[in-house]
């Protein structure tokens, strides 16, 4: 028998970037035919991380490999932002990478995520080739590679440029949808995202987490513009969508499913705000008493809100204990009984989005959450948070056709309540919300071709994996 190639994966911190190159390295396990070692980095994980990759249920050929507890406290503060705090850790994580890769025999590859490229430097000295799998959307990639060539060209703060952004060959991006680590150019947050970004054409390969058919702009700006060339952007390979398919159900879970199981068809607005986060004070009850306005049933995944900070549970995902009536409007709950569920902290996003009760999805746009509501045939109402969100908002909403973005009222950051009524019963109601829902579901169609034997997904990770196997002999 042929030995078996063998490839390695690491994540960053974070259930947005660690679930999706887990679902890779499943895939390529179950549907290849290799042997995947996925590195673990157990500094700061949360207790939905150390759920996911310590599952008894994981296939033979993947094996996850906890790497050394890093001490990072004298690095990092109370105040040290998301993105600097998560480079910092895997900085600090992957000091003893090399010795780490030489005991696994040196795999013929190893794949990474958007922010673990320091790993690039130790794998050059090993001669082991390196991809990135890049967690967002094909259209955030491209405005990522130009994003060195941007910071040469322009000297003011991007947020204060006359006009939109022009990416080559791509929709311009608004100012206001920046991503939120490259409004200030003089933080350690936007010096980490350009080291970062400046590195990607340093790889191998890109794998994304798209197909063909969803994002064909972008995509063909990618591999036809001559910016793209010039700067030698590798191959880009869409192997998406690669979602959770499934997750064990807790007690609150199952009630979740029970409860779906009681409505009708196309009837409950899901309200989750992704793994990482929370809203205001003043945010929170606008939304409580929105959704008790438009009278339509919903699941509403409740967290403490953190006023000043979107992103608040992005370190303890899983492990924050809450009490919704301590926050919520008074009453609220008693109500909206029988019309509305309030889950604490969590609830099984798979599961809710693919029961047929569910008719739309009140979302943060996070990409994992995006391709996993389109995968279900489920239309958005774009609730954007931090990070690429506010892009990826306005695509969904302006080219793929598929969300509503409420609009803030006179409170600054502030969606009122009234507003909230009306998108919500738009999408539930409204002709305009069964034509996103159509369209959802044409796209969630196009998804599963693309994943199925003989799709362009499912051919495009063939490719690569056929070349690992060619140099295996």
């Amino acid at each position: 028998m042929k030995p078996q190639s063998h490839v390695a994966v690491l994540a960053s911190p974070g259930m947005g970037h660690i679930i999706p190159l887990f679902e890779l390295a499943k895939r390529l396990v179950v549907h290849h035919g290799i042997h995947v070692s996925f590195l673990n980095i157990t500094t700061e994980a949360s207790a939905a991380q150390n759920q996911l990759l310590h599952s008894p249920t994981l296939p033979p050929n993947l094996k996850v490999i906890d790497l050394p507890l890093a001490d990072i406290s004298a690095l990092v503060t109370e105040d040290t932002l998301v993105v600097t705090r998560l480079c910092i850790n895997v900085q600090e994580s992957l000091k003893p990478l090399k010795s780490i890769l030489i005991d696994l025999g040196k795999p013929q590859a190893l794949i990474v995520d958007l922010f673990s490229t320091q790993a690039f430097d130790i794998c050059n000295e090993l001669s082991i080739p390196t991809y990135t799998f890049f967690t967002a959307s094909t259209a955030f990639l491209a405005f990522s590679l130009y994003l060195p060539s941007l910071d040469c060209e322009v000297e003011c703060e991007f947020v204060d440029l006359p006009e939109p952004v022009q990416v080559p060959g791509c929709t311009p991006i608004r100012t206001e949808d920046l991503l939120d680590q490259v409004r200030n150019r003089k933080t350690d947050e936007y010096n980490w995202v350009l080291y970062h970004f400046s590195r990607l054409t340093m790889v191998t390969g890109i794998f994304l987490n798209s197909w063909e058919d969803f994002e064909p702009v972008s995509l063909r700006a990618i591999r036809e513009h001559p910016l793209y060339k010039q700067i030698n952007t590798p191959p880009v390979h869409p192997v998406g969508p690669l979602i959770k398919e499934d997750e064990p159900l807790t007690e609150s879970g199952a009630e979740c499913v029970a409860w779906l199981d009681k409505q009708p068809v196309d009837s409950v607005l899901f309200v989750a705000l992704g793994s990482g986060g929370t809203l205001t004070t003043a945010q929170l009850t606008e939304l409580a008493w929105g959704l008790e306005l438009s009278q339509q049933r919903f699941i509403l995944v409740a967290r403490k809100p953190t006023d000043g900070n979107t992103s608040g549970t992005f370190f303890n995902v899983g492990g924050d204990v809450n009490n919704p009536n301590a926050y919520l409007p008074q009453g609220f709950l008693e109500r909206t009984k029988g019309v509305g569920l309030v889950v604490q902290s969590w609830a099984p996003q798979v599961a809710v989005l693919r029961h047929q009760s569910t008719g739309a999805f009140l979302s943060h746009c996070g990409w994992n959450s995006t391709l996993e509501s389109i995968t279900h045939g489920v239309p958005m109402i774009a609730w954007p948070l931090y990070a690429e969100q506010r892009m990826n908002a306005t695509m969904l909403m302006e080219e793929v056709g598929v969300a509503v973005k409420p609009m803030v009222g006179k409170v600054k950051d502030v969606v009122e309540r009234v507003e909230i009524e009306r998108v919500v019963r738009m999408i539930m109601e409204g002709e305009e919300g069964k034509a996103m829902r159509c369209k959802a579901r044409e796209l969630k169609h196009s998804a599963v071709k693309g994943l199925n034997f003989g799709g362009s997904s499912n051919e495009s990770l063939s490719r690569v994996v056929k070349e690992w196997k060619c140099d295996k002999i």
